[in-house]
């Protein structure tokens, strides 16, 4: 139904365009010059929710970029000098070569990528590539409540914040849903910088009392009361966790691996195509 509504919408256009072609099997539309805009080109997807009038609008709206583009186009041909057109093929045909190669690598590295990536790979990694890992932030494990002043069971939340064993952290879960914002997987490394982007009010505190390792910081501001402990430290200049640098380590190590896949790939199809006859050097 939709693609009958369409082309009954696309004829009626093409009858107000006034345009005088010869009927054929191509369902044209317009046409510019020796060139035809068919219903085949149209993406029908572009009238998805529109009323009839509103279809009419996106059908002209398509034919008229179309045939501004042919008729740039076309003026192109007839005014840029042979040499000037030239060019722009020779850059077409590369672009085009380009498109096709890149998939096709992109294929083959897809199906013959070794993925899998040991733990012994990881720190053998990090232990001979130091000097990658260096911060240049702080880094810090904590966790932090933000909830109404006014919360009945305020007191508990507090006590079970700094206590914090498996009870207390099964409680927090499940009053989570009542707090206004939280972090309370202390056992990952995060950016200061985040944490204070999250928690803006600690912009008005020193980093340097703050960034201690068992540091307890209770405050309030109009958007309610805010509990941060933080657990450990690593400064600037100091090497990162390899915990932290896991994702890096895995994409440098893909990366790497990847570029010596294509390179093998490549030598091989060549040398495939010199086996097979396909490929000669006169």
């Amino acid at each position: 139904m939709k693609t009958f509504y369409i082309n009954i919408l696309l004829f009626t256009c093409f009858v107000s365009c006034n345009l005088s072609i010869k009927r054929s099997n191509i369902n044209p539309i317009a046409r510019v010059n020796n060139f035809y805009l068919t219903n085949e080109d149209i993406d029908h997807s572009l009238f998805d929710g529109l009323n009839k009038e509103d279809s009419l609008f996106q059908i002209q709206n398509i034919i008229n970029d179309w045939a501004t583009r042919k008729l740039l186009e076309d003026g192109a041909y007839i005014n840029l000098n042979d040499q000037k057109q030239q060019q722009f093929e020779s850059l077409i045909q590369n672009y085009k070569s380009d498109l096709y190669t890149s998939a096709y690598i992109e294929a083959l590295v897809k199906k013959n990528l070794d993925t899998v990536i040991s733990h012994e790979q990881h720190k053998e990694f990090y232990k001979k590539n130091e000097e990658l890992f260096v911060l240049n932030e702080d880094l810090v494990k904590l966790r932090y409540i933000n909830h109404d002043v006014k919360m009945s069971n305020a007191s508990e939340i507090r006590s079970r914040f700094i206590s914090y064993n498996n009870e207390d952290k099964a409680v927090l879960d499940t009053l989570s849903v009542k707090f206004k914002s939280f972090f309370l997987n202390d056992s990952v490394w995060v950016k200061w910088d985040e944490v204070i982007n999250k928690i803006n009010p600690l912009k008005n505190y020193s980093n340097k009392v703050l960034l201690k390792k068992l540091n307890f910081v209770e405050f309030k501001d109009t958007l309610g009361l805010y509990l941060v402990k933080v657990n450990e430290v690593i400064n600037r200049g100091r090497k990162a966790p390899i915990s932290y640098a896991l994702p890096t380590i895995e994409q440098i190590i893909l990366n790497r691996r990847k570029l010596k896949l294509i390179n093998q790939l490549k030598s091989e199809i060549v040398n495939d195509a010199i086996k097979n006859k396909k490929f000669e050097i006169y």
